[in-house]
């Protein structure tokens, strides 16, 4: 791929026109200049960018420096990290414990942004930074693996300067279960896979963030008829994933969207200031 935007009137098939104007937004409008297949090739979960794009104003992406220096925990195949670096203009340390290094360098250097984004492998609880070395940290559905421990976010936020934002967004319920029960509707699914436990509400995140008294909580909210972009994603990967694996993943988030429904599912943004 020459460029990773793609000029929706220059499409090169039917199948790629269409395929942007499946996933050409209007909540996402940066988001939509990326091509579309290079996005369902490097996707693992949600929709990244989108995710990225609904939790830039909260965070004050805009309002960072040129070359402001920004933390990506838990980037993946580093989409959030080229989105990043060449929407905002920042240099970014694109950190993951799954995808290695060089695995994600070529993507970065083929994206035109190897100057501003250096891959690393990091461990969420072992990170390799100084104090203070952030301006901004950024997660995209990724902090819920790691971040539900109330003394997670002190030594997180170290890493900021004063003064400096931390946004996640991960995957998230309008409301938590009553008891220790999973949700009726969805108890199959909780049964086959235990990361469901670590889906909160926003309520929920804003208590556990606001009580490390690491941060000043200034958003905590819920992205509304995120489960229609959730459930659009999927349906599109389920059909374009050039890995069956990927596809997969994505056939069982379609049957997951259809058993919930607009109840329970959907997505919190989260974002606190280093006091």
């Amino acid at each position: 791929m020459s460029d990773i935007t793609a000029d929706i009137t220059s499409a090169i098939s039917n199948d790629d026109l269409a395929l942007t104007s499946r996933l050409t937004h209007p909540r996402y409008p940066r988001s939509s200049r990326y091509d579309a297949r290079w996005t369902i090739e490097n996707q693992m979960g949600p929709h990244a960018l989108w995710l990225l794009e609904w939790l830039a104003p909260a965070l004050g992406l805009e309002e960072l420096r040129p070359g402001a220096r920004v933390l990506d925990l838990g980037c993946g195949r580093a989409m959030t990290s080229v989105f990043l670096a060449r929407e905002y203009d920042v240099q970014v340390v694109a950190a993951d414990l799954w995808v290695k290094p060089d695995e994600n360098a070529p993507r970065i250097t083929e994206a035109g942004v190897a100057d501003r984004v250096l891959p690393v492998f990091a461990e969420a609880h072992d990170l390799p930074f100084g104090e203070g070395t952030f301006d901004a940290i950024v997660s995209v559905d990724a902090y819920q693996y790691f971040g539900t421990n109330d003394l997670y976010l002190p030594t997180l936020t170290r890493l900021l300067k004063p003064g400096g934002r931390i946004g996640v967004v991960v995957p998230a319920l309008r409301e938590e279960p009553e008891g220790d029960e999973p949700p009726a509707h969805l108890k199959e699914y909780w049964e086959k896979d235990p990361d469901f436990w670590a889906f909160h509400s926003p309520a929920w995140w804003r208590r556990l963030w606001a009580r490390s008294r690491a941060v000043e909580v200034e958003a905590a909210d819920w992205l509304e008829d995120g489960w229609r972009d959730w459930l659009l994603w999927s349906e599109v990967c389920a059909e374009e994933s050039p890995s069956e694996f990927m596809a997969d993943m994505a056939r069982w988030s379609v049957e997951l969207m259809h058993a919930d429904v607009e109840r329970l599912l959907g997505f919190a943004r989260v974002v606190g200031r280093r006091l």
